[in-house]
């Protein structure tokens, strides 16, 4: 996958999914993240409104 710079987006693993998470990035002005704010187990497993709700 490949998230564009400046494009809000999550991840994560639910109760039956683990998740990996490897990175390759690069520093802009000596910042390479902007973290958001946490999302809650209910508001993950909404899912995306483009994608759906996270499967079981």
């Amino acid at each position: 996958m490949r998230c564009p710079p400046d494009r809000k987006h999550w991840h994560g693993a639910t109760p039956t999914d683990t998740m990996t998470h490897v990175v390759v990035q690069e520093r802009l002005d000596g910042e390479n993240v902007t973290w958001m704010e946490k999302v809650t187990d209910e508001e993950y497993l909404v899912g995306d409104p483009i994608t759906g709700p996270v499967e079981d």
